[in-house]
């Protein structure tokens, strides 16, 4: 059989057998595995999500298989011609189709996220810095923000991509500052609002690129923290054009993002399909271009390796309240696929971060040529 000859010969490269014994190997329960993985990524992980194969350790089979390069043998490449082109052909991430990811993944029951994110709803890389605990590494990750920003009562900060609302009402309590949250799902600006409620921030929903026509007022700070990866290639230059704009001459921009290794034009198929519509991690190549001409970097980390952290703890504790996620009635049905869907996405993020395939990079900025004064971190 064709397709068995072509998955198998692909899975022995990284050292996968079929029904081994090791944790990485895969074991097959429906002979039509080989036929649908046949077809890339998409197959592979549509096959898990209808229980086709399982494996004892998800995220040490795909540390093997990001290891050795699978993703970009013949058998993935061609899984991704489509939507390669359609990338280069099409703006994945117009106005029109950005609401596509707000709909499909952070419109979710938010009931859903408090069962596996901390108490600030930190729906990105936290911070395990001396710790193993999740409520710390999210403050862990909230002061680094705040600092990193010099955040102080008298500042207007702008958070583009505020999520639920986490960071708002943690750097409003905190620092006593004003905030606007900026957000384009409808589910995470109503829960933002109750959120915040009673602090000095405004929840605005809104797509970035209206904000120049919707916000009267530049900002001491503007945070993007988890959203970029949603803006798209062709749209970068388009972003750091309005944060240049909304910005105080001697303010500062922090961007907390997840990096990809290579430079690429997409997100992995599955991902685009399941997971994050319409999405993809930019590369250094790719954000120099965007912010040449507008923006000084101060600083430029690597956290990547706390991201591996945080997935784990977020499937921990997905697993742990899995019965409570279940019984949850609303719009969408959380059934065992989408169990099964959530283990596989949580655990091969984990790996592409263990491997450094991916990477978790926070970025402090200037206006080119306004900034005064020297950036405290620097001569700390």
């Amino acid at each position: 059989m064709a397709f068995k000859r072509i998955v198998t010969n692909t899975l022995a490269r990284a050292d996968v057998a079929i029904n081994g014994d090791r944790p990485w190997d895969i074991q097959v329960n429906r002979e039509r595995f080989f036929r649908r993985t046949a077809r890339g990524s998409v197959g592979l992980g549509e096959a898990y999500i209808d229980g086709d194969w399982d494996v004892a350790s998800l995220d040490a089979l795909f540390r093997r298989l990001i290891g050795a390069d699978t993703h970009n043998s013949q058998l993935s490449r061609i899984n991704r011609i489509f939507l390669d082109l359609k990338s280069k052909l099409s703006n994945l991430q117009s106005k029109k189709r950005a609401v596509a990811v707000a709909e499909q993944h952070y419109d979710l029951d938010h009931r859903m996220y408090e069962q596996f994110l901390g108490p600030y709803n930190q729906y990105t890389c936290c911070f395990f810095n001396d710790t193993d605990d999740l409520q710390q590494a999210e403050i862990n990750k909230l002061e680094m923000l705040c600092e990193k920003l010099e955040l102080n009562g008298d500042d207007r900060l702008l958070d583009i991509g505020c999520g639920w609302g986490g960071f708002a009402k943690y750097a409003a309590t905190t620092r006593g500052c004003e905030v606007t949250g900026v957000t384009l799902s409808n589910e995470q600006a109503r829960f933002a609002r109750d959120h915040t409620a009673g602090l000095p921030v405004d929840i605005v929903p809104s797509d970035y690129r209206d904000l120049p026509n919707k916000l009267e007022t530049r900002y001491d700070k503007i945070l993007i923290c988890g959203m970029i990866e949603h803006v798209g290639y062709k749209n970068y230059g388009k972003i750091m054009q309005v944060v240049h704009r909304l910005l105080d001459d001697d303010g500062l921009f922090l961007l907390h993002t997840i990096g990809n290794s290579e430079s690429t034009t997409i997100v992995d198929p599955w991902i685009e399909k399941y997971i994050f519509r319409n999405s993809m991690a930019p590369s250094m190549p790719q954000l120099a271009k965007a912010i040449q001409g507008l923006f000084v970097v101060h600083d430029w980390e690597n956290y990547g390796r706390f991201y591996s952290k945080t997935l784990a703890a977020w499937q921990a504790n997905f697993e742990k309240n899995w019965e409570a996620i279940k019984a949850l009635k609303g719009q969408h049905r959380f059934d065992e696929k989408f169990r099964r869907m959530w283990n596989y996405y949580l655990l091969s993020c984990k790996a592409a971060f263990d491997v450094e395939d991916l990477l978790l990079w926070q970025l402090v900025m200037s206006k080119m040529g306004m900034r005064d004064s020297v950036y405290a971190r620097v001569i700390a």
